[in-house]
């Protein structure tokens, strides 16, 4: 079957190439850096990645204060450290307002595995006193009356919170779906053009959230983390086995 060069596609001439044809497989790459391959639709993506993955169904029942402190935890660390650390933390206070009022060394030394605690316990410390001072007690329950934007701004203005966090705060804890954008999604995103390859972490967190539609902003984002862990991963990703091949400008079959 001949193939010609000038005006198939790169996904029939992936299908067709020998894969030890070097000279082939530069043609391809280089066709996509000139942006020949299609734009990568967001919808499709959630379409495959629920086929490979299966269907997650959004529940967000989880205390927002939990939530708050166990995502600062887990920052620069990992998700094992991080959940001792939280499960140390919750044995050794009978309550949010027993660690507010607690020394920051000794917050600290009880959260020793999670990382980087004399930084964490300052920024945990200052966060549950700003809200106990701001909302009379230590609950985020008034923020489920505010619209996304209004809800990100008040979480983001306590120590140690960015999008991320804010995000997840309100994913998994106040039913709306604003996308928290980790190093995974990040990742993922940036190879399959959903962002451009230049964009910050932070701004990747607004680009994407205006492309999903909002009844599928969770199972993206969990679809994501475990195709970054599974499959795309940071060195070597593993393109022969990935769902997303036949439409990633970044695969390399």
């Amino acid at each position: 079957m001949a193939i010609s060069i000038s005006t198939d596609p790169p996904r029939l001439l992936r299908r067709y190439a020998p894969r030890n044809d070097k000279a082939v497989r530069h043609l391809c790459i280089k066709r996509r850096r000139h942006d020949i391959f299609e734009l990568v639709a967001i919808e499709e993506v959630i379409e495959l990645l629920g086929q490979e993955y299966g269907p997650r169904k959004w529940q967000p029942d989880r205390d927002p204060i939990d939530v708050l402190i166990g995502t600062i935890l887990s920052q620069n660390t990992s998700d094992a450290n991080s959940g001792r650390a939280f499960a140390s933390l919750k044995a050794s206070f009978d309550s949010w307002k027993a660690v507010a009022s607690a020394p920051a060394e000794h917050i600290a030394q009880v959260i020793k595995s999670g990382g980087l605690s004399q930084i964490k316990a300052v920024r945990i410390k200052q966060a549950l006193e700003q809200i106990e001072k701001e909302q009379g007690r230590i609950s985020l329950d008034s923020l489920k009356s505010m619209n996304i934007a209004e809800a990100e701004d008040y979480l983001m203005r306590l120590p140690g919170v960015g999008h991320k966090t804010a995000s997840c705060v309100l994913l998994f804890s106040l039913g709306k779906p604003s996308l928290p954008v980790d190093t995974h999604v990040f990742r993922v995103a940036k190879r399959l053009g959903l962002i451009d390859s230049r964009v910050s972490i932070e701004k990747a967190h607004s680009l994407l959230q205006e492309q999903i539609p909002p009844s599928k902003v969770y199972q993206f984002h969990i679809h994501m983390i475990e195709h970054g862990r599974r499959i795309c991963h940071a060195r070597q990703p593993r393109c022969n086995r990935c769902i997303l091949r036949g439409v990633c400008p970044s695969s390399l079959y």
